[in-house]
């Protein structure tokens, strides 16, 4: 007997009879003896629909009040499901956020979990219950709800199954696993039988959709078992996310292609080149919540610099406003936005023991004829920004440089 947290998406509980589906696939785990969680998220286009009705009230809605409003649609969802599971005859208990008591931080829309009370999970599972918790919401030490963000039904489900100490934590979603980059761009992308933690939290960083990043950080660091599987398949291994390099096996030198279409990229022009201006641009950012992804400052000329870096393209505007409030305090020339910038990155642990993959990965795109306005690089990761308009082909020639169709 094993026990299991199973994440379902929004897609995997779109409407009651993909709910029944999957209460039917929940009752198959129960009759092999096993203890389950399910996770669930809202509805598909739920948290949407609630989000545009906030912004119909208020332009900018209050972020307390906002997840007030959003963490609804989980509540929908998992009464839904527990109806469903004891419509086939099994006992079923549905819970919030907040009655598990997912403790988060007060960070309204994009809280972060601090502690979860199990016991109350684990006395339900003892008395024969499948439980049906909320994902994506919590509450603060104060009693407010809160939210984790997007994607942050994964968050909940992992986290939940690192409190348990599940056997295994399985995400299901409208994809069978995870993919050496997105099939939708690249037809003849591959899914994995398996992949590391550390490319799965690289490329989850740098804009693949299966996993929320939090996520996978979570699974890493209290070694959840993680496997990515379909909701709308019967069979199939998905992909299994493990701990360790196998070493028994010959790595390949690139696992996939990441790409992100929601950044931003913000250009200060003409500052002092003196210590602390950096922090002087970034400390404001930091202080409104506001995160960044890659950084570059230009070599001095004539006592001034350049510095640019990338946020979320939902939170360029903010950062404009806030740099432009403190243009004249850190005698900025000019503020500049553009938010017709792609990150496309290569992963791989391989690139460890390989020389020359960003040699062959600026030549690819050079070839097409695609500027490399960013650079931005890890022991297993290079990514850059380039213009949006060139983001799908850079994907495709990428990933047919780096043989990534082959198995």
């Amino acid at each position: 007997m094993a026990l299991i947290v199973q994440k379902y998406g929004g897609t995997s509980v779109a409407n009651p009879e993909r709910i029944k589906n999957l209460a039917s696939r929940v009752a198959r785990y129960k009759a092999l003896g096993h203890q389950v969680v399910v996770v669930v998220s809202a509805m598909s286009g739920e948290t949407n629909r609630l989000i545009a009705l906030a912004k119909e009230i208020m332009p900018t809605p209050d972020p307390r009040e906002l997840d007030v409003m959003v963490s609804t649609g989980e509540q929908v969802t998992i009464g839904l499901t527990a109806m469903a599971l004891m419509d086939l005859g099994l006992k079923a208990k549905s819970y919030t956020g907040s009655q598990v008591r997912i403790v988060t931080d007060s960070a309204f829309t994009k809280a972060r979990i601090l502690n979860i009370d199990e016991s109350r999970i684990r006395a339900d599972l003892n008395a024969g219950y499948v439980v049906v918790v909320a994902g994506f919401q919590g509450v603060d030490e104060q009693g407010n709800i809160t939210t984790l963000g997007r994607g942050g039904s994964d968050t909940t489900g992992v986290a939940i199954a690192a409190a348990l100490k599940a056997d295994e934590c399985q995400i299901y979603t409208d994809v069978d696993g995870v993919y050496t980059t997105d099939p939708r761009v690249v037809p003849e992308a591959r899914r994995l039988k398996s992949i590391t933690f550390e490319e799965m939290l690289e490329l989850a960083s740098q804009g693949s959709k299966v996993l929320q990043i939090r996520s996978v950080e979570f699974a890493g660091k209290y070694k959840v078992k993680l496997r990515v599987l379909s909701s709308f398949e019967e069979e199939g291994d998905g992909t299994l996310i493990t701990f360790e390099e196998n070493d028994n096996m010959e790595q390949p030198i690139i696992s996939g292609i990441a790409f992100n279409r929601d950044e931003a990229k913000v250009t200060v022009l003409g500052v002092p080149d003196r210590p602390g201006i950096a922090y002087q641009i970034l400390g404001p950012i930091a202080d409104a919540n506001i995160d960044i992804d890659m950084i570059i400052q230009n070599v001095s000329a004539d006592g001034t610099t350049d510095f640019t870096f990338t946020v979320h393209k939902n939170e360029l505007s903010k950062a404009l406003d806030i740099l432009r409030g403190v243009q004249a305090h850190i005698n900025a020339r000019e503020i500049v936005g553009d938010d017709k910038i792609a990150k496309v990155s290569v992963v791989g642990v391989g690139m460890r023991s390989h020389v020359g993959i960003a040699s062959q990965m600026f030549r690819t795109l050079a070839e097409e004829g695609i500027n490399i306005q960013m650079i931005s690089t890890s022991e297993i990761k290079i990514a850059v920004v380039i213009d949006e308009k060139y983001m799908e082909l850079a994907v495709r020639v990428l990933h047919k440089a780096f043989d990534l169709e082959e198995a």
